[in-house]
């Protein structure tokens, strides 16, 4: 080992041991009392005994605290493997995944794992694993989330000026009120549940593949399901089609789960059994059908997506009776959850008063 290195002069010992007390870092209280020996006349070894070090440690504390002050005695973080991609790699990859796969050029409609690994692959020769491609996504802030349903003919221009004139077509319902008549949003729609049930997704062991029944059979019933957001309550029937006369009993039960006194005004899709004119409509209850094709408005698609994947999936209905009593538990319990409904159903377009 070479001669000891001179000490900066513009520190005493009586400052590092100052400093010593007040830092929240032991490691750098450590090292500024070592050194705090050294100004005051000791040796290098005994420097090395109080920090419980080396004397070629003490000397490369000597060259940082020279360097950079008692801030070169703080624990620095391993600077660790350079990264596996660069930004330009990351920002093609961000864009890659916003955009979603061509089918007929990348074969797949849907991003997996193991198809990006590929993609950087063939595009950059770059060798990633797949759970080293979900933390680049999850830096890049990007999760795993169930798609909304969208048509495929969507207009968003007419989804877009419908939000914009939802007021005014609420105003013009409480025009034709007695003054103060209080307003309640509701949505409407219809969910088919049978014997060809989904089948979702489930914790497993890595590699290894799950099962889960899936019948073929073909018996089923409809929920017909209504929710108020913003009062977290709902109003359903289990019925065994879809018709005019079970829309109307529907409409009924709707027209029961509404404030007296209030006024319900109803938002549902263009099918031909909520447009006919033949349907009865309660005097509580003012309909608002929602542009065609645009299942995005309609907060109960999000409702039957939730029920589906937690309650209804991955399980067999042995009968037309089974189906009905597991529906009804099904929407019974969504009903006792009114957080549920209103963390599902808000949107900031469609509120009452």
């Amino acid at each position: 080992m070479g001669a000891a290195i001179r000490m900066r002069d513009d520190f005493d010992a009586v400052g590092l041991r100052r400093m010593a007390r007040a830092t929240r870092s032991a490691n750098q209280g450590r090292r500024l009392l070592a050194l705090a020996e050294i100004y005051d006349g000791a040796s290098r070894s005994d420097a090395a005994r109080i920090g419980g070090v080396t004397l070629q440690i003490v000397r490369d504390w000597v060259v940082r605290f020279n360097a950079r002050g008692p801030d070169g005695l703080l624990d620095g973080k391993a600077p660790g493997k350079p990264p596996l991609l660069n930004d330009a790699q990351r920002r093609a990859l961000a864009e890659i995944v916003e955009s979603g796969p061509i089918p007929a050029i990348h074969g797949v409609v849907r991003w997996r794992l193991i198809d990006l690994v590929r993609w950087l692959h063939d595009e950059f020769g770059v060798s990633l694993t797949e759970t080293t491609v979900g933390r680049e996504l999850k830096k890049l802030g990007y999760v795993k989330l169930t798609a909304r349903p969208r048509h495929h003919a969507q207009n968003e221009y007419a989804m877009e000026d419908f939000k914009k004139g939802f007021a005014a077509e609420l105003a013009k319902v409480k025009a034709a009120l007695p003054h103060g008549t209080p307003i309640e949003v509701w949505f409407q729609d219809e969910a088919r549940i049978g014997q060809k049930n989904k089948i979702t997704r489930r914790w497993a062991r890595r590699g290894t593949r799950p099962s889960a029944p899936k019948d073929q059979r073909t018996k089923s019933a409809y929920i017909f399901g209504a929710i108020c957001p913003e009062l977290g309550k709902g109003a359903g029937l289990i019925l065994p089609f879809c018709n005019t006369q079970t829309m109307s009993l529907h409409l009924t039960e709707i027209s029961l789960a509404i404030e007296p006194g209030a006024h319900g005004v109803l938002l549902m899709d263009q099918a031909g059994w909520h447009m006919t004119g033949k349907l009865e409509v309660p005097e509580n209850i003012s309909i608002i059908p929602l542009p065609p094709k645009c299942p995005e408005l309609n907060p109960v698609e999000n409702i039957w997506q939730f029920m589906r994947d937690n309650w209804l999936s991955n399980r067999i209905f042995t009968s037309h009776d089974n189906i009905i009593d597991l529906c009804c538990e099904a929407w019974n319990r969504l009903i006792d959850q009114p957080w549920r409904i209103m963390t599902i159903g808000r949107r900031k377009w469609a509120r009452g008063s």
